[in-house]
């Protein structure tokens, strides 16, 4: 068998385990997968590194930017984990073409009239693609996530690098907060019948750097959030996707947010507050709330592109609206995902995904 009919195999494979859930099938049966455990401890910087014993994972990061041209811009860096079988084999282990892991990229650049994005596919053992511990880095060919830390956390400063046909970015980020443990002490409740996730977040970062775009080089500063994820089934098999929120508010404080849609079209809704010095508050399903105000069409279907969402509990009523609605990532599970702006109660920007509008 050729590499190229190899590949074909192995992705086909891939997606035709994954369904319309997205990636990774991730509410489909999981025999022989390391599942999320409510007692576990998180500890840092070892969790930073790869999850092999999880079927899923990703570090990933978006970026609310300001251009030296006068425009908005945002950028997505994402790398995917996933295991085709169970086993412990370490990503870049030296078991070559034998070990189950394969690895996935995407990054993208949006502006209000522009969605650029690109796409990576790897298979892990082979030195393509993969994260080490110490030093920090993630990387799928020569886009890379590398710690530029001299002390504390390796996360605290980094330096971000990807490229596509049509752009390319070049960015360093430096952290002002501390990291945050998303739902309970870092374990993430999906669903009623209790599917969960292990997940944190860094979303103090400041950015600086540079788009390449194809009118020339535009210097940017902003903020970046990025999260760290892993589970092995973190849907329930009656769950069609999710509505994620990750928002920066102008005084300085956070809130991510995520509704999981079911078939039935309810949503099991989870949120985290975070004050401007880092307080984490954390809200269960039913506290918040997500109501599309308005759809628009995209790729050939219709998307909710602007959203109510409210916490009474910390007096918040806002409507985002998207920089740009088209923010179509047309890669091998599709979705949604773009920079947005918001006002009402509170005012900002921060970045909104939806999957499974298929």
């Amino acid at each position: 068998m050729t590499v190229k009919a190899l590949w074909a195999t192995l992705w086909i494979c891939f997606a035709s385990a994954a369904g319309a859930q997205g990636f990774a099938g991730l509410g489909t049966d999981i025999d022989g997968f390391a599942l999320p455990d409510p007692d576990t401890e998180l500890t840092f910087p070892a969790d930073h590194d790869a999850h092999p014993g999880f079927r899923i994972e990703w570090w990933y990061l978006t970026a609310n930017l300001r251009g030296a041209d006068g425009q908005d811009y945002g950028v997505q860096w994402t790398l995917f984990r996933s295991a085709l079988s169970p086993g412990t084999d370490l990503p870049g282990d030296g078991d070559g073409w034998q070990t189950p892991q394969i690895w996935m990229g995407h990054a993208a650049v949006t502006s209000a009239g522009e969605h650029r994005f690109a796409q990576r596919l790897a298979r892990g053992g082979i030195g393509q693609a993969g994260v080490t511990p110490d030093p920090f880095e993630a990387h799928i060919d020569d886009w890379v996530m590398r710690s530029t830390a001299t002390q504390g956390d390796p996360l605290d400063a980094l330096k971000l690098r990807a490229r596509g046909q049509d752009f390319a970015y070049d960015l360093d980020l430096r952290a002002e907060g501390p990291l945050v443990l998303q739902g309970d002490r870092g374990y993430s409740v999906k669903s009623p019948t209790g599917e969960a996730s292990h997940y944190y977040s860094q979303p103090f970062y400041q950015v600086s750097g540079t788009l390449t775009l194809p009118g020339g080089d535009v210097a940017v500063t902003g903020q970046a959030w990025l999260d760290r994820e892993w589970s092995s089934q973190p849907l329930a098999q009656d769950q069609e996707g999710w509505d994620w929120l990750s928002l920066h508010f102008d005084d300085g404080a956070k809130l991510m947010g995520f509704g999981l849609r079911s078939s039935s079209g309810a949503h099991f809704t989870s949120a985290t507050w975070i004050s401007a010095a880092g307080e984490v508050t954390a809200y269960g399903d039913g506290a918040l709330t997500l109501d599309p105000l308005e759809t628009a069409s995209v790729a050939g279907r219709e998307v909710p592109v602007r959203w109510r969402v409210t916490l009474p509990d910390q007096g918040l009523r806002i409507d985002t609206a998207p920089l740009n609605p088209q923010a179509w990532m047309g890669t091998l599970f599709p979705y949604w995902e773009g920079p947005v702006r918001f006002d009402g109660s509170h005012s900002g920007q921060g970045y909104l995904e939806m999957t499974g509008y298929e």
